[in-house]
């Protein structure tokens, strides 16, 4: 029997490099698509970067995705490139719109005129969810996005529904709650405290500048979620879930549970900077996972506290190994 073929976009980036990872564990050729660029950072693939097939394509080049599709014939596809960043999303709004939100059209295009059996898989988020209408936010909660990215990312999940309705397509959404790891880019809020915490342990550093240390989000581990969008497209029937630890956290508990990590007291160290302020901030994020156990059996297994400590010890492991660096945000 042929192993199953699998397409992952943005395969360069935190999830896109995990889930790779974990198909190649289940037995599955993995396709990973890249832009061509001379800004592509392949150091979260490199490990096992000679057992990928890396193909050239674009989001923002629906030709380039239906020639993909085409070449290769993919059973799944794990739609996992966009810009991601928020504050980024606000100085490149159109940018973010073309990438994040069309891109999502294009790909469903390209599958339905080539194989609409495909499964795909798109990567939403509770940024969609902004100024929330309801704690927790589950599958049903009313998006109400509070930056251009939440924005792109609303268009993305309900083009993903309207495919599915209208062309009987297997395409579902993940609606994922913050997800963090040591593969995260450096201006993500969680790997910055945690480089910084651990660039100060080693005298390299003497503050960490931040904004809204009231701000609450529902931080879990990648490895974790990437389990759970294989998840949904082995199921009988195309879904939407919500993928959430249920438990929300300060920035200010990330930063004092990073400082801790290396004794210390954050603070000695944290200066409240303006810069870092968001123009709209969104409210209290924190997800109920109750239907994605119910119906997949799906849940996080790695603690708030364990993920902080992982990549605190991760930061200090490349430090200390003279392997640090700044790795860029891919879409």
């Amino acid at each position: 029997m042929s192993k199953k073929r699998a397409l992952v976009t943005g395969v360069t980036g935190q999830d896109g490099s995990y889930m790779a990872e974990f198909l190649l564990e289940q037995d599955y050729e993995v396709l990973g698509m890249v832009r061509r660029s001379s800004t592509v950072n392949f150091q979260r693939i490199e490990h096992i970067q000679n057992q990928l097939d890396l193909v050239s394509g674009d989001l923002m080049d629906q030709i380039s995705l239906i020639n993909i599709i085409s070449d290769y014939r993919p059973q799944e596809v794990y739609n996992l490139a966009a810009q991601s960043f928020v504050p980024t999303s606000w100085q490149q709004p159109v940018l973010t719109g073309d990438v994040t939100g069309l891109g999502v059209t294009r790909m469903l295009d390209a599958i339905r005129q080539v194989d609409p059996d495909i499964r795909y898989y798109q990567a939403s988020s509770s940024e969609m969810f902004g100024k929330v209408r309801e704690v927790p936010q589950n599958e049903e909660t009313p998006f109400y996005p509070r930056s251009p990215y939440g924005v792109a990312k609303v268009y993305g999940h309900w083009i993903t529904v309207n495919y599915r309705e209208s062309y009987d397509m297997f395409a579902c959404s993940g609606i994922c709650f913050n997800h963090e790891s040591p593969r995260r880019g450096h201006e993500f809020v969680t790997r910055k405290v945690a480089r910084t915490a651990a660039r100060i342990k080693r005298g390299l550093e003497t503050e960490l500048r931040m904004g809204n240390l009231d701000a609450q989000r529902d931080w879990g581990y990648a490895p974790d979620y990437v389990r759970g969008m294989w998840m949904m497209l082995q199921q009988d029937q195309p879904e939407d879930f919500v993928l959430a630890t249920g438990r929300t956290h300060s920035v200010e508990r990330l930063v004092e549970l990073a400082f801790a990590a290396v004794d210390l007291d954050w603070h000695e160290y944290v200066v409240q900077d303006p810069r870092f302020m968001r123009p709209a901030e969104v409210d209290l994020l924190v997800g109920d996972p109750s239907k994605a156990k119910e119906k997949m059996g799906w849940e996080a297994t790695t603690s708030f506290e364990e993920l902080i400590q992982i990549m605190v010890d991760a930061e200090l492991e490349m430090i200390d190994s003279g392997r640090e660096n700044v790795l860029v945000t891919n879409l």
